[in-house]
């Protein structure tokens, strides 16, 4: 077996729901051990948001593979301390409990650092550790409206959220690159260090060009649907067999490829209302009538192949089941299983193809599965464990 980059580094999580739990996935894929810290009996209760995967739910199969699960009950003594010993030897605590709920069990930097000056920390929350906001309950969507993200998502009549939990998946995915950052930087130091991720300050990074476009007051870029706001051609475009293609154009040259080959209308590459981009963005609907006159003629496959020939950016529209199926996943061997309590199920390999390892890709725990195994490693003997479990510390 390869080296990976994180073997030997041992991350304890008090997680729950999305954020968290997709922070420490990507860890443990990187190789360390990931120790989940989950209420006894029901468990993180992303584990029983749906049962579409074998009888599991989607959102947590996605982030909880290559985890142990620890079940503590953290309002009782004995499970703060067992949690404490075990904060002694690791390397990361990530948590994503209510703000000030980690202090109050004493798991303070301060306190936590005395016993493990090597320790990272690592606090995601909605709002950050300060601040006016920062008691305020935080879910997915509501940090979507929030930062702006559905002022500038959906229909010019309706808002829309994104289909997936872009907030929590912002937040998980600057905790990790946090994470890394701050193991390197204890290689330098021999100090560990406090990470505050806001989920609001996540996203509000990843609104990216509408937030710039409305520096100082301007307008913001309107609500187009799947269009893009501000270049046109883009977007989707219904093909003369009812299916959409999405297209895109980016600059002049592509409008003339576009109006010769993919139009075969030479004469509309020259035409003055159309002929830059504002231009085109301005006069929408009558430039569309011209496209959906030519585009009513062909099936999808081709007007994809037009595209292709005139080398204008196209995708499919694809659902769910034309991703599990996508042919290029497929080519690349982009799939693979993880094991289950219910039995394997196919998992997407991370991003990125490194000739140096394989990522860790293994089972994903029951609620507790490697309670008694992780309680004896910090020496607790057979009868503390019962005590703890006929108490329901554990």
């Amino acid at each position: 077996m390869s080296i990976r980059p994180l073997d030997g580094i041992t991350v304890v999580s008090l997680e729950h729901a999305i954020a968290a739990p997709f922070c420490t996935r990507q860890l443990a894929d990187l190789g360390a051990r990931v120790i989940k810290v989950e209420r006894p009996g029901g468990g993180d209760f992303a584990r029983g948001y749906d049962t579409q995967v074998e009888g599991l739910s989607s959102h947590f199969v996605w982030v909880n593979r290559s985890k142990e699960s620890l079940t503590l009950d953290l309002k009782q003594a004995p499970a703060i301390t067992a949690l404490k010993k075990l904060l002694k030897t690791a390397d990361v605590l990530v948590q994503n409990l209510a703000p000030g709920a980690a202090a109050r069990m004493g798991l303070t930097p301060e306190a936590l650092h005395q016993d493990n000056p090597g320790l990272i920390l690592c606090d995601i929350s909605g709002y950050g550790n300060n601040g006016p906001y920062r008691d305020k309950k935080a879910y997915d969507l509501l940090i979507q409206s929030e930062a702006g993200f559905l002022s500038v998502t959906g229909t010019p009549e309706t808002p829309s959220k994104a289909g997936n939990s872009i907030a929590d998946i912002a937040a998980g995915m600057y905790a990790y690159t946090n994470i890394l950052a701050a193991l390197l930087q204890r290689g330098k130091t021999g100090k560990g260090s406090v990470i505050d991720i806001s989920m609001l300050e996540s996203l509000s990074e990843w609104m990216s060009f509408p937030l710039y476009y409305a520096y100082r007051g301007a307008n913001p870029p309107p609500r187009n649907g799947a269009s893009h706001a501000t270049i046109y051609p883009y977007g989707p475009f219904k093909a003369g067999d009812g299916k959409t293609v999405m297209l895109g154009l980016q600059n002049e040259r592509e409008w003339v490829q576009f109006c010769e080959v993919v139009l075969e209308n030479t004469a509309l590459a020259k035409d003055e209302r159309f002929d830059r981009n504002f231009k085109r963005n301005e006069k929408r609907a009558e430039l569309l009538q011209i496209i959906d006159a030519c585009f009513s003629k062909l099936t999808s496959e081709q007007l994809i192949a037009r595209l292709d020939q005139a080398q204008i950016a196209n995708a499919h529209l694809n659902d769910m089941e034309g991703l599990w199926k996508h042919e290029q996943l497929k080519a690349r061997e982009r799939f693979t299983e993880v094991a289950t309590p219910n039995g394997p199920i196919a998992a997407l390999l991370p991003p990125g193809l490194n000739d140096s390892y394989d990522y860790r890709m293994d089972p994903i725990p029951a609620v507790g599965q490697h309670t008694d195994a992780i309680l004896k490693e910090l020496g607790l003997a057979d009868s503390e464990i019962a005590t703890m479990r006929a108490s329901g510390a554990i």
